[in-house]
């Protein structure tokens, strides 16, 4: 089992182009993070090399998160603006040697039917899979919990799955937030059970307040170690807000000689 840090919801107590170093300090090779939006690329990519990481996934541009947005391929007025990004974030993933991108497929909109949204986001998400295609990337779509999220259009794995297989691509596969999945339905072994063969990443924090394993109602060690013997080979993506006053703090569950290489689920301070 592999870790990586996102470090655009870890390390915050730096500027975002810091905490790629902050999370080579900790004990990690391996980053994973949201649409850069406001940063400069080269930079981002310069912060990177220096901190000597590799790049497990990032999202394409899901537009102003901080002010809602979850997303642009199910929006037709967005709808430019996601494809104007793909090819911007497929060049970036290229120099970053990163193979998988996450499509956050948008809120709801007053007036649009559901499927009539579906549809559009279906075609977008195909087209940017096209394109990832070319250069042997795959794309991501997670379901979202609607508490924090406001409607967002795929809110459970069954939705999540559904959309994955109409996209039609195979480069297309599931991302699986355990943290999201517990807020919306539970059922979270049996899900990544019925569902393995589709997750091509794995996302976790605890719930309900999305803080590091430990500090919740999620049993890491069951989940974790299921995810383990069900042979998921991928990455594990710590997406939470630390309890603590400094991310590293936070991270006393995971051993530091763990969180640059292969760890065993047993072998995690739990």
């Amino acid at each position: 089992m592999r870790f990586c840090a996102n470090v655009s919801i870890l390390f915050k107590e730096v500027p975002f182009l810091e905490r790629f170093g902050r999370a080579r300090e900790a004990g990690f090779s391996v980053v994973e993070f949201w649409w850069p939006a406001g940063e400069d690329l080269g930079e981002v990519e310069r912060a990177i090399k220096d901190a000597n990481l590799t790049v497990a996934l990032f999202n394409f541009d899901a537009g102003d998160m901080p002010n809602g947005d979850r997303g642009l391929p199910g929006d037709p007025k967005r709808e430019e603006q996601f494809r104007e990004n793909v090819p911007v974030a497929l060049d970036l993933a290229k120099r970053l040697g990163c193979g998988r991108l996450n499509a956050l497929v948008g809120h709801e909109i007053p007036g649009m039917s559901r499927e009539e949204q579906l549809e559009l986001a279906r075609k977008n998400v195909a087209w940017a899979a096209g394109r990832a295609e070319e250069q042997g990337a795959r794309v991501m779509v997670e379901a979202v919990n609607t508490f924090e999220n406001g409607p967002y259009l795929i809110s459970t794995t069954a939705q999540a799955a559904e959309f994955v297989r109409s996209v039609g691509r195979t480069n297309v596969m599931l991302q699986y937030d355990v943290y999201h999945m517990q807020r919306m339905e539970g059922n979270l072994v049996a899900n990544m059970r019925e569902h393995i063969g589709e997750i091509g990443h794995v996302q976790i924090a605890d719930s309900p307040g999305r803080g590091e394993p430990g500090t919740g109602e999620i049993h890491y060690p069951y989940v974790l170690a299921t995810l383990e013997d069900l042979g998921y080979d991928g990455y594990v993506g710590l997406e939470y807000n630390p309890t603590t006053q400094k991310t590293e703090e936070s991270l006393a569950w995971l051993p530091k000689e763990l969180r640059g290489g292969d760890a065993s689920a047993g072998d995690l301070n739990l």
